[in-house]
């Protein structure tokens, strides 16, 4: 049996000289393409000075897992919405409204605070008798400034400052 081998030359006319396409050349540049596409896929756009390579913004005072609105809103992000009707906050209690806790501990004076406990990231589920409950532990924290007074939380729930815009508590 004969190996029979074609050349690019004047022999073969179906292919000019110099423009052989062997195995070799076909997988290399297969190979080569697939690592660019991995390159340009693995590469990111720092968004420039602050930000995170993944683009994301950086923050060194983070909050526990699970609370995203109380944190952004608290740097101002979410200025002037509304968090709940004044109306709907009783005086020495409060109401659990979306990511926030807001309390009146005296006639006329609100504050908010994250649902997320400090302790594991559970959330918050009742107040009562001047109290921010979670039941997950037991944690308690005041409705005056958010600070633990029973359990095994140590840090305050992060709060978000607000305002009272007419009839509703606005985050500020």
């Amino acid at each position: 049996m004969t190996d029979v081998q074609t050349r690019a030359d004047a022999d073969n006319p179906a292919e000019p000289a110099g423009t052989t396409s062997t195995r070799r050349v076909v997988l290399l540049s297969a190979g080569a393409l697939g690592a660019g596409a991995v390159l340009t896929a693995c590469g990111t756009d720092n968004g420039g000075p602050g930000s995170n390579p993944n683009g994301t913004d950086f923050d060194s005072n983070p909050v526990p897992a699970g609370s995203t609105g109380a944190q952004a809103d608290s740097a101002g992000g979410n200025a002037g919405t509304v968090l709940v009707a004044a109306s709907e906050v009783a005086v020495g209690g409060g109401v659990i409204k979306g990511d926030y806790v807001i309390t009146q501990p005296e006639k006329g004076s609100f504050k908010a605070f994250s649902k997320v406990c400090t302790h594991q990231g559970c959330d918050v589920t009742e107040i009562n008798d001047g109290s921010i409950l979670c039941r997950c532990h037991n944690s308690a924290f005041s409705i005056k400034d958010g600070q633990p007074t029973a359990g095994p939380a140590t840090q305050p729930l992060p709060e978000t400052k607000v305002s009272l815009d007419g009839d509703n508590v606005v985050a500020a």
